[in-house]
C-alpha cells in the first residue's frame, strides 16, 4: 500500500516547529486536521488505532508521550497524534447468502439494521450492502441514504442456489490459465472480500475509516483468491475487517480460524456469537471501536521506495499503562511506495 503523500504549508511548518509542545494539541489550540495537509510531495504514513485494557474497555486518555511507533523494529518520529471520533465511515456489509445461512440470515439482517441505525450519524457516513455466494452482488452501493440501505437489506435473501436479488455481480478477478470458475451455489468468501476492498471501499473519496463487516460461517469452497491475498487487498484499501462468524450448528457450524486470521491481519476482530443477544453485542463493540480511535502520522525513516511490506508496531511506553496491560490494535503494516524514476 502506498503511503499517503503530503505537502505541508510553510505556515503550518512554522507553527509546528516553533512550538515546544511535544504531546497532543491542547484544547485551546485546535489539533492539526487532515484537511490542512495536502497530498503532493511529503511522504506520511497514517495509522488509525484503538487501545483497550485487560477488561477490553476502550482507553481514550492516551497522550503522545505514552507510546512509540516502530516500523520494522525502528522507532519513528511522530508528526501528529490526536483522537479521532468523527472521521467519516465507509462500511461494506458483506453477507454470506449461501444455503448454509438459511436459518440465521433473518437474525443477521435484523442486527445489521440496528447497527446501521446507530452507526450512521452524519451525512458523510455511508454503507454498502453486498450479499455473496460464488459471486458478490452490489445490492446497494455506498450511500448515506439510510432508507435505501434498509430497502437493500430487505432484498437480501438466501440463494437457492442462484441469488435472486437485484444487485449486479461485482467483477474484477481476471481468469488465468488453470483457474476454475466457482460453481453456482458455492461460497467464495475471499473473492468477495478482495472485490469489496478494491472495487467498493478503495474508491471512496476523502479521508475515511473503511471497514468490511463480514457475516459468514467461514467455510470457503470456491474462492479464486487466497485468504492472504484478501488481507493484502484490504490493507492496500485501508480497510479493516470485522468478521462475525455465524453458522448453522446442525450443519458444519463456524470455521473460526480463517475468520480470526482475516480479521487480525487487518487490525480488526472476529466475533462468534452464540445467539441473537451476542450478535447485537458484537455490533455494539464494533460501533464503539469505530468511534474510539486515535490517529498518528509519521514520515518513515526508511526512504527506500521499493514497494516492500513494512511491519508496524505500537508500544506502550508509559509504565503505569504498561502495568495495566493496555493493548493497541491496528493494521499490522503497509506497502512502501514504489519509485517512479
Amino acid at each position: 500500500m502506498n503511503p499517503t503523500r503530503y505537502l505541508i504549508s510553510l505556515t503550518l511548518v512554522c507553527v509546528l516547529f516553533s512550538s515546544p509542545f511535544a504531546g497532543p494539541v491542547p484544547a485551546q489550540q485546535p489539533p492539526v486536521q487532515d484537511d490542512e495537509v495536502i497530498r503532493v510531495e511529503s511522504d506520511l504514513t497514517n495509522l488509525l488505532f484503538i487501545v483497550t485494557d485487560k477488561q477490553k474497555h476502550f482507553i481514550t486518555n492516551l497522550q503522545q508521550q505514552d507510546l512509540r511507533v516502530l516500523e520494522d523494529g525502528v522507532p519513528q518520529q511522530l508528526f501528529t497524534f490526536q483522537r479521532e471520533t468523527d472521521r467519516p465511515l465507509s462500511l461494506a456489509f458483506l453477507i454470506d447468502v449461501s444455503g448454509s445461512e438459511e436459518r440465521t440470515l433473518s437474525q443477521e439482517k435484523g442486527a445489521a439494521r440496528s447497527f446501521i441505525e446507530t452507526i450512521l450519524r452524519s451525512k458523510q457516513d455511508q454503507a454498502a450492502i453486498i450479499p455473496f455466494t460464488d459471486r458478490a452482488f452490489l445490492e446497494q452501493p455506498l450511500t448515506g441514504n439510510v432508507i435505501g440501505i434498509y430497502q437493500a437489506l430487505e432484498r437480501v435473501d438466501v440463494a437457492m442456489p442462484t441469488y435472486l436479488g437485484s444487485g449486479q455481480p461485482i467483477g474484477g478477478i481476471a481468469n488465468r490459465p488453470g483457474m476454475s470458475v466457482p460453481r453456482e451455489g458455492s461460497t467464495a468468501i475471499w473473492d468477495a472480500v478482495s472485490l469489496t476492498a478494491n472495487q467498493i471501499l478503495a474508491p471512496a473519496p476523502g479521508k475515511r475509516r473503511r471497514a468490511i463487516i463480514l457475516l459468514t460461517d467461514g467455510w470457503d469452497t470456491s474462492s479464486r483468491m487466497a485468504l492472504d491475498t484478501a488481507v493484502i487487498q484490504a490493507i492496500e484499501s485501508e480497510a479493516v475487517i470485522y468478521a462475525i462468524g455465524i453458522g448453522d450448528s446442525r450443519e458444519a457450524g463456524v470455521n473460526q480460524n480463517p475468520l480470526r486470521e482475516v480479521a487480525d491481519g487487518t487490525g480488526g476482530r472476529a466475533f462468534f456469537p452464540k445467539n441473537e443477544t451476542d450478535l447485537r453485542a458484537a455490533f455494539t463493540q464494533i460501533e464503539q471501536e469505530l468511534r474510539s480511535q486515535y490517529l498518528l502520522a509519521y514520515t518513515s525513516s526508511n526512504k527506500k521506495r521499493d514497494g516492500t511490506y513494512r511491519r508496524l508496531e505500537i508500544e506502550i511506553t508509559n509504565p503505569v499503562f504498561r502495568k495495566d496491560g493496555l493493548k493497541p490494535r491496528h493494521r499490522p503494516g503497509y506497502f512502501a511506495k514504489t519509485s517512479t524514476n
